[in-house]
Order: C-alpha cells, then structure tokens, then sequence
C-alpha cells in the first residue's frame, strides 16, 4: 500500500484525500496547527502537525522512509516551492505532485524537483471550452464521472497466470462488464509510460501490465478481485 502525504489545508487537498481508494492508499494530512488538524481528522483521516521548513519534522512523517508520494496543496507557491525542494533533497524518489496560483510558478516548481503540475485554472479553462464546443460530450461526463462522488482512480496490475494474459485491451469492456471505465494501460515491457485507452492502438495485455481504471470503489474490488484470481 502506497503512503501518501498532503500538505495545505484546502477544498482540492480535501476533494484529492476523499476520492483517492482507501484500499490502495495510506493518507496523511500535515496541518500547519490543531485547528487543521481538527478539521480534518473529523473526517476520518490521520493528521500530524509539523513545521514544513524544518527537514527533520519532515523526515519524521516519513520523508525519505515510508512516504512515495507528497501533495504540495499550499495556497501560495513559494511555500509549495519550498517543500518541494526541501522533500526532493531528502528523497530523490520521491513523487511529488504541486498545485501553482500562478502559473508563472509553475517552471519554478519543475525546477524544483517537482514531478507533476497542477494547475487549476487551465483545468476550469479546458472545461469552459469543452462546454462550448462539445456540449453533448461533457454532459454525458458530467453525468457518468464528475456527478458522481464515490468514483476512484485506481491501480491494478495483472499477475502471472491472469486470465487477460494475451488478451487485447479492447476485449475488456469494461464499462459493460463492471460499470467501470479504463484510462489507460501502463505496459511493462515498452516502459513506465501510460498508453491511453482513447486515442492510441489497441496492446495486447501481458503479466506486469498496469491497468488504470476509474469507477465506483466496490466495482474496482470485484475487478481487482477478479483479474487476481489464478
């Protein structure tokens, strides 16, 4: 089970720690006092309060031992920009994922060490478009993905002896099968890159290969389940 840490108290940090599976994912919400801390431990999840600027409070959370990947959720960048460089001299492994205000920040937090980017703003852009553009689109994800609330992204590699061994990405069906939809396939043997389901050729599904799949907590379980079973 992946252990991941979030800093910054706020609506997305909130949104990311309720729709990430609790199966896969260890979670902990750093707060920068008891009132954060409160808050959210109210809801179900561990909370630590330590001071982000000090490396040895950082190590004591499990920076650089148990935690693979850190959310930077703070509201201003240079704060983000600092864990980031603080967390990556301590792990070079580590997998961390910022948000940027502004996006000229963004380079910065690259730089910096960070892995992924997240920028709010593009996103809520992008959608504006999509709802202009594509109307009939965005309505059927409005109503199958973004209305919905107890749907996760989650994670499932085949084993050896799996009964999609040899078989092709598109004989999944899984919308049919499992009420679920499939993102994408991470392929083993061509590298750690994901090969997304809409857009690129159909692979052949082998033991090793990651299947990224997003739908309701107890269907990805019954899938899990099944695809582990030889």
């Amino acid at each position: 089970m992946k252990r991941i840490a979030i800093f910054g108290y706020s609506i997305m940090s909130l949104e990311v720690m309720n729709r990430l599976n609790k199966d896969e994912y260890s979670l902990v919400f750093i707060g920068k006092d008891e009132s954060e801390a409160a808050s959210v431990e109210e809801k179900g999840f561990e909370t630590k309060i330590i001071d982000f600027r000090n490396d040895e409070e950082l190590k004591s959370i499990g920076i650089g031992a148990d935690v693979d990947i850190l959310f930077c959720f703070y509201p201003r960048d240079s704060d983000n920009v600092f864990l980031t460089i603080s967390a990556r001299a301590i792990d070079k492994a580590l997998t961390i994922v910022a948000i940027v205000d502004d996006p000229e920040s963004a380079e910065k937090l690259l730089a910096a060490g960070a892995d992924k980017i997240i920028d709010p703003y593009e996103i809520c852009g992008r959608k504006t478009h999509d709802m202009l553009s594509k109307p009939d689109i965005t309505n059927i994800l409005d109503d199958t993905v973004f209305g919905r609330h107890d749907l996760h992204i989650a994670q499932i590699e085949i084993p050896q002896g799996s009964y999609l061994e040899n078989t092709s990405s598109c004989e999944l069906k899984l919308d049919e099968k499992h009420n679920l939809i499939l993102i994408g396939v991470v392929d083993k043997e061509s590298g750690e890159a994901l090969h997304f389901a809409v857009g690129e050729k159909e692979c052949t599904l082998n033991a090793g290969d990651v299947l990224v799949v997003l739908g309701p907590s107890r269907e990805i379980r019954s899938f899990k389940e099944e695809v582990e079973t030889v």
